[in-house]
């Protein structure tokens, strides 16, 4: 007796060259079909075993729906137990698109998409804390709950861990009205001229209003107001802080982890695809998997010379700029092109591969005075990079490719989806 729930049995299947066979196949395996060109490999497969499986799927439509579709020939075939929905992805559809995936051809994804839009739950990837968005009257209940008689300052958030002097901003800011900021935790009034360090990161916020927390009408209309103002200028997050406390609590209609601020976007559908710029990881376009330069393609032998075309990108000595560029390089690190790579201080190697800008002065021996040099190199890992991902010649990326190895994207880990959509 067979366990159709652990089996698909055939009997006598006559489609094409099938002579009556009879066969049972395992479910919950991979099932390969080997054999002879004409066998019959594609007719059990296909035109018995899924032709069965669509035509029995198609029978549970209504008699309005079927006349759409069209009826479906029954595969000459005595029958077919233990059959379940079918898919199929023929030799023939198959894309070469390196985008494609089983689950993009048989269009499964697209379900898989609208569910997690639909019903997913957003997690924090700073603290794993469950994502939780508000409405402006659930942010002004909770104002009132959780700072009774309290005097807070509600804020709202405009540069998070960003470089920068924000001059402009911060007369911007002063335009509109405010008076005060909150720059890196600590409460200023805004004056003419004003700017902070631009070579170290900074917090922002703008001081919407600083009030005392009661539970009259003239403050709750005060209170909406303020986080209608807030929402609006800090991109729907706003932040509240207890005056003699320096840890904000953060609210807002986006989803937004409660602890450290952070939003997402509304989920759709292209939130979860890699072919959307909504969803696709920015570091590798949603290919899940990204060319580096190989430095050992570059070098092959340290024991060559430049000369000698030690560097492969370049090849042997020519008259040409990057070989100018080179000597100029030597003159400075006090190398010859003719020395092996092996013999080159590490420092000017560097400068080959990744590139520099320097201006210095040699003593000229025969003249007697300081001759001026200037080393404006791209760097030859640079350049085949740059050629990689700018060229529009086929020929020249694929020369480029040569010294390049592909790698798993490390800011998804090949999973092709950006940080936000992973999280959910």
């Amino acid at each position: 007796m067979i366990d159709y729930e652990e089996h698909i049995e055939v009997k006598g299947a006559r489609v094409h060259n099938l002579k009556n066979i009879d066969v049972t196949i395992p479910r919950e395996k991979l099932v390969v079909i080997t054999g002879l060109s004409g066998s019959g490999k594609s007719s059990l497969a296909f035109d018995t075993i899924y032709a069965e499986g669509q035509r029995r799927y198609i029978e549970t439509f209504s008699a309005y729906a079927r006349q759409f579709l069209g009826g479906l020939e029954r595969p000459d075939v005595d029958k077919i137990d233990g059959l379940s929905p079918v898919i199929a992805i023929e030799q023939k559809t198959t894309s070469k698109s390196p985008r494609s995936t089983v689950g993009t051809i048989t269009e499964v994804y697209d379900f898989l998409r609208l569910l997690f839009a639909r019903a997913g739950d957003a997690y924090s990837y700073n603290t794993g804390e469950k994502m939780v968005s508000y409405s402006d009257a659930q942010i002004k209940d909770l104002i009132v709950e959780s700072y009774p008689d309290k005097k807070i300052s509600v804020l709202a958030p405009v540069i998070k861990s960003r470089k920068g002097h924000y001059r402009e901003l911060f007369e911007q800011i002063a335009k509109q009205g405010f008076v005060k900021v909150r720059v890196d935790g600590e409460i200023l009034d805004i004056v003419k001229g004003m700017k902070v360090d631009r070579y170290k990161t900074h917090d922002i916020e703008i001081v919407i209003d600083r009030l005392k927390v009661t539970n009259t009408e003239d403050f709750n209309k005060r209170l909406s107001e303020t986080i209608n103002t807030a929402m609006y200028s800090g991109n729907n997050v706003l932040m509240v802080i207890e005056e003699g406390e320096s840890v904000p609590r953060y609210f807002s209609r986006d989803l937004m982890c409660p602890t450290t601020g952070i939003s997402y976007p509304t989920p759709e559908p292209n939130t979860f695809s890699f072919n959307s710029p909504k969803g696709m990881c920015p570091k590798c376009n949603g290919l899940g998997h990204t060319y580096e330069v190989n430095i050992d393609k570059i070098f092959p032998d340290k024991k060559l010379s430049i000369k000698a075309g030690g560097i492969a990108p370049l090849g042997e000595y020519k008259k040409s700029w990057a070989f100018k560029q080179l000597e100029t390089i030597g003159q400075r690190y006090g190398f010859d092109l003719a020395d092996p790579l092996n013999k080159i201080p590490q420092e000017a190697m560097e400068i080959i591969l990744n590139g520099g800008k320097e201006s210095f002065e040699v003593d000229s021996k025969t003249l007697g005075v300081k001759r001026q040099y200037k080393i404006d190199y791209e760097g030859i890992s640079n350049f085949i990079k740059n050629q990689f991902e700018e060229s529009n010649s086929t020929s020249i990326k694929r020369w480029a490719k040569e010294y390049m190895d592909k790698v798993v994207c490390s800011e998804c880990n090949g999973s092709r989806l950006r940080k936000e959509s992973l999280y959910f």
